[in-house]
């Protein structure tokens, strides 16, 4: 079996994509395919097996762009819209597949449940709606996906708790704004880091620029990519220039292979 591990970016925008509905900003208005961005999610794939990381309103979109015909499942970092509101459009898996699993802190479920309850019902589903498995994502219990052990990484989104994932060498996390000191433990030494940088200026639950280079510093990878990444960031050809070695910012539809 080949043991490469492939990651497809999804989309790497913040939450409301780039560019902006009816915005003028310049990197809004900017001809550079990489200054397009979806809502971030990103899927993992080895042997047979493809995993999402999220699944925002774009998902559809993003699962025809790289013509994905079969899912294994959806781990959920958090309940945000700009993270789950695509969950609908599994229905194309499901009608092949059966219920689709999903992974997720027993928080987002509940939101889950509360804002699709279709997809939960138990009795009098409706015919065309699709179901899933849901599989509770605690800290410390790793996930055991076919042979391989994912490690839950938590971290906090201002207040929120959110959960990133280690698959193997791969470390994804976003939204982020704060990691304590054992948690990023877990990180250390992966090949690739993904991570969050919204923007220039400081947020309130998000990595600016300044924290997400310090943070990728901390962590060590070998080579660390941004992603959820804002407009007001600035150009990606202009911004790439200006990192560190071995850091990069991600783009829609880049692919890695570890």
């Amino acid at each position: 079996m080949d043991d490469t591990m492939t990651i497809t970016f999804l989309g790497t925008g913040t939450s409301q994509g780039i560019p902006v509905i009816g915005s003028t900003h310049p990197v809004c208005q900017s001809a550079d395919p990489k200054d397009k961005r979806l809502r971030v999610s990103v899927m993992v794939s080895w042997g047979d097996f493809n995993y999402v990381v999220d699944c925002g309103p774009d998902f559809r979109q993003q699962m025809l762009t790289h013509s994905v015909s079969k899912l294994d499942g959806i781990l959920f970092t958090h309940e945000h819209a700009d993270h789950t509101a695509g969950i609908d459009d599994i229905r194309p898996f499901f009608f092949r597949q059966g219920d689709i699993p999903i992974y997720a802190h027993e928080r987002v479920v509940q939101s889950l449940k509360k804002r699709f309850d279709y997809i939960f019902a138990d009795e009098n589903r409706y015919p065309g709606a699709p179901a899933v498995t849901v599989n509770e994502v605690v800290a410390e219990r790793n996930i055991k996906l076919g042979e391989l052990e994912v490690v839950p990484i938590r971290a906090f989104h201002n207040r929120l708790e959110v959960f990133g994932y280690r698959f193997g060498d791969f470390v994804y996390l976003t939204d982020v704004k704060r990691v304590e000191d054992g948690e990023i433990q877990k990180m250390k030494g992966a090949k690739v880091l993904v991570v969050n940088a919204l923007r220039e200026e400081a947020h309130h639950s998000h990595f600016n620029l300044e924290e997400a280079l310090a943070f990728a510093a901390e962590v060590g990878a070998e080579k660390t990519y941004f992603t959820h990444i804002s407009h007001l960031l600035g150009f990606h050809e202009e911004v790439e220039k200006r990192l560190p070695e071995g850091v990069h910012l991600a783009y829609d539809n880049l692919i890695l292979k570890l």
